[in-house]
């Protein structure tokens, strides 16, 4: 497969995994009350209340309510409460500020129907997500999360989250996902010219002035709401202990591993390049004075103690120097009515057991089976830089250590058995340079088209707005 086929899709919320992690760190009475987005429901009597203060609201309204009607669609209270929690607990964990509740009510009520049109909008279109892309998904979440997909189908069914509730809501995201990506993958398209502008630009008015950026990475040790001193203190002397093997010299990706409780604690640990007004003011205050490789922390919010590390600063807009490159190679099954996903994944799971036993070879398979035109090359794909590849291959490939072989991916073009093969931080030549700037032009109207096409959908909807929600 060649790389411009695995072009990247607008990254324009959090990704699925990052977003559905949080329900496992939710107490059961709230992941009781999460509601599957587009479902058709009639009021609920008696259903459970969704508050932090619950015990002291039971004299409140118990039976859940409709607040807005989609095209025909309800909207109930209680899915906005569950998405509000939600939300809530994630700026907590990331030491953000909470508004208050009628605020975010509101604003979630306005976002729950945005992401309702969008998914009429598919289904009336022949969108689909195949039931092995919503299996990959909820591996997925099981790796992110360290977890079997049977661990994790546990811990939410003893949360008070139905198995099948949680699939539909993975398959709702990825729904999105894919309407998304075909109706503004046409928007995005950026010219040679507007390169070449954004570049003198730079060169001649970007000025010393120019807003900086930062690339922290964190580690987040949890600290339950209701913990005692003893426990406080045995918190706080773990976090401690994590910030001085990091001043140390100690590799933070592995102490990411085997420390951090933040959603994607499997990674290592980076929130991405970005303006310091996106990040908790909490982190920014602790960071702003520290060199590129400095250390911050313990740091105590609402979600625990976190220590950051500094991992680049740049001025906004300048394209980076050197770039983390991942070589890896893939062999491709596409489905077909001869061949179903089922049966694809199954046989390329085959291929990976003969492959760990030492009774094939990688390169021959791909040689042989793969329908690709990197086959030939024995499914060698080059060397390639973060966004070469789609979101769901290139997490796969992320996750992989030199020469391991994954478990099979099923992406939009096919399933997929990749290898990575090595890793390496390389100078961007001047072209290079060229195509980051082309990269973030890009991702900019993306953005920018996703913001009216959303816009769009939803001036087409009926939308009736009933009881505001509580």
């Amino acid at each position: 497969m060649t790389k411009h086929r695995f072009s990247q899709r607008p990254c324009l919320r959090l990704s699925v995994i990052a977003a559905l992690a949080l329900v496992l760190v939710l107490p059961v009475s709230q992941a009781q009350t999460l509601r599957l987005p587009g479902q058709q429901r009639t009021p609920a009597l008696g259903a459970t209340n969704l508050g932090s203060d619950a015990g002291a609201s039971t004299q409140q309204r118990q039976a859940d309510y409709i607040v807005a009607v989609v095209n025909s669609e309800p909207v109930t209270n209680n899915e906005v409460r569950a998405r509000m929690l939600r939300v809530e607990q994630q700026m907590r964990q990331q030491g953000a500020q909470v508004p208050p509740r009628n605020e975010l009510a509101r604003q979630l009520l306005e976002r729950i129907i945005s992401e309702r049109t969008q998914l009429q909008l598919a289904r009336e279109t022949g969108v689909q997500v195949s039931d092995a892309m919503v299996d990959d998904a909820v591996a997925n979440v099981a790796r992110q999360n360290q977890m079997s997909a049977e661990e994790l189908r546990r811990r939410l069914e003893t949360e008070g989250l139905p198995f099948s509730q949680f699939r539909a809501d993975l398959r709702n995201e990825l729904l999105l996902n894919r309407v998304r990506d075909r109706e503004l993958e046409s928007r995005a398209k950026v010219s040679d010219q507007e390169v070449e502008q954004y570049l003198r630009e730079q060169a001649s008015g970007g000025g010393q002035q120019a807003a900086m950026e930062v690339n922290l990475a964190q580690i987040l040790v949890a600290v339950p709401e209701n913990a005692s001193t003893e426990q406080l203190a045995g918190f706080q002397a773990r976090a401690q202990l994590v910030a001085e093997r990091a001043r140390n010299g100690i590799d933070f990706a592995a102490l990411v591993k085997e420390f951090s409780n933040a959603p994607g604690g499997n990674s290592d640990g980076q929130m991405g390049l970005r303006a310091p007004d996106r990040y908790p003011e909490l982190f920014i205050n602790a960071t702003q004075n520290l060199p590129v490789g400095g250390v911050a922390g313990p740091l105590r919010s609402g979600a625990g103690f976190h220590v950051l590390k500094v991992i680049e600063k740049k001025r906004a807009g300048t394209p980076a120097a050197t770039v983390a490159e991942t070589r890896a190679r893939h062999i491709l099954l596409r489905a077909s009515p001869q061949l179903s996903e089922a049966a694809a994944t199954a046989r390329l799971q085959e291929f990976k057991r003969r492959i760990a036993a030492g009774q094939a070879d990688f390169a021959a398979l791909a040689r042989e089976f793969s329908q690709d035109a990197s086959a030939k090359d024995g499914g060698d794909l080059g060397w390639a830089a973060a966004g070469m590849f789609v979101p769901e291959f290139e997490e796969r490939m992320n996750s992989l250590a030199p020469g391991q072989v994954g478990d099979p991916l099923v992406s939009r073009f096919g399933v997929h058995l990749i290898q990575v093969l090595e890793r390496r931080n390389t100078a961007l030549s001047p072209r290079e340079q060229r195509e980051v700037v082309r990269g973030t032009l890009r991702e900019k109207k993306l953005e920018e088209a996703y913001t009216n096409w959303a816009q769009e959908v939803r001036g087409r909807a009926y939308v009736e707005y009933r009881d505001p929600p509580q």
